[in-house]
């Protein structure tokens, strides 16, 4: 049971992400436009035909900017909860109104799309709404957990029953203290409604590893507050400092924000 993943964006200017078999797939947000994704998943051998689905964390803009076009435009189900669907209504982002599209789910409460078993969990954020995904395919964990104002108990399981993981990594603290915000600005980022920093990320990643977790992509860094070398450099000599070895106990990434990720295949 083969499984694709790949980012198509991944940052505070759009967020898009693959899962897939070799017959279908759905993508994770959609905060890009409908060229880029159409073009992405191209070079990638996927045809939009195959995408069956849409999983919305959160109602920002950066993450549903062609939800509605995707939905009743191409007859693709958007799947998220009322408290989000509620927020895509009301956005100024989303032109077409999701009616035929609309599919809505709970938190806690596993759901089937295919061979895919999906259950949305609550994460902390400051936005109508907003969950994180756990997406089991055979004998693959797959959790993706963004835009996270901090790491609560329940987003703390979930990280933990992954084999593969998509996790914000932010802001770097000091950047972000002595950069260009606003000081309103630098405290939303950094509260516990906002955003998760390279160091959070790295702590809790080093003090609850196991064996079992395979693949690590950090997501949605800051333009202006991060860089993938600094947050890749942060995770890598803290899960070091813990005796757990990058390339050899697990695979770390640094998403790039509007670069194409490399396409990871993960066989059974």
């Amino acid at each position: 049971m083969k499984l694709t993943f790949f980012s198509l964006a991944s940052g505070s200017s759009g967020n898009c992400y693959y899962l897939g078999t070799p017959e279908y797939g759905i993508l994770i947000d959609a905060g890009i436009g409908i060229r880029t994704i159409r073009k992405v998943l191209k070079e990638r051998g996927v045809d939009l035909s195959q995408i069956i689905a849409v999983l919305v964390t959160h109602d920002h803009a950066d993450h549903i900017k062609t939800v509605g076009y995707l939905g009743e435009m191409m007859h693709i189900p958007i799947y998220t909860t009322a408290g989000v669907h509620q927020g895509i209504a009301k956005s100024r982002y989303v032109e077409e109104v999701l009616i035929h599209s609309k599919h809505t789910i709970e938190k806690e409460v596993p759901f089937r799309i295919r061979d895919f078993e999906i259950t949305a969990f609550e994460v902390p954020h400051d936005s109508t709404d907003s969950v994180g995904y756990y997406i089991v395919y055979g004998r693959h964990h797959f959790t993706i957990a963004t835009d996270v104002g901090h790491i609560t108990d329940k987003v703390g399981e979930y990280i933990c029953k992954a084999n593969h993981l998509v996790l914000e990594a932010n802001y770097d603290e000091e950047m972000l203290q002595f950069g260009s915000y606003p000081q309103f600005l630098k405290e939303r980022v950094a509260g516990p409604k906002g955003h998760l920093s390279n160091h959070e990320a790295a702590e809790f990643l080093a003090t609850h590893y196991t064996p079992e977790l395979k693949n690590i992509w950090l997501c949605h860094l800051s333009k202006d507050n991060n860089h993938p070398e600094l947050a890749y450099k942060t995770v890598d000599i803290r899960l070091f400092n813990e005796g757990i070895r990058v390339g050899k106990d697990v695979s770390l990434v640094a998403l790039k924000r509007t670069t194409p990720s490399d396409i990871y295949e993960f066989d059974e």
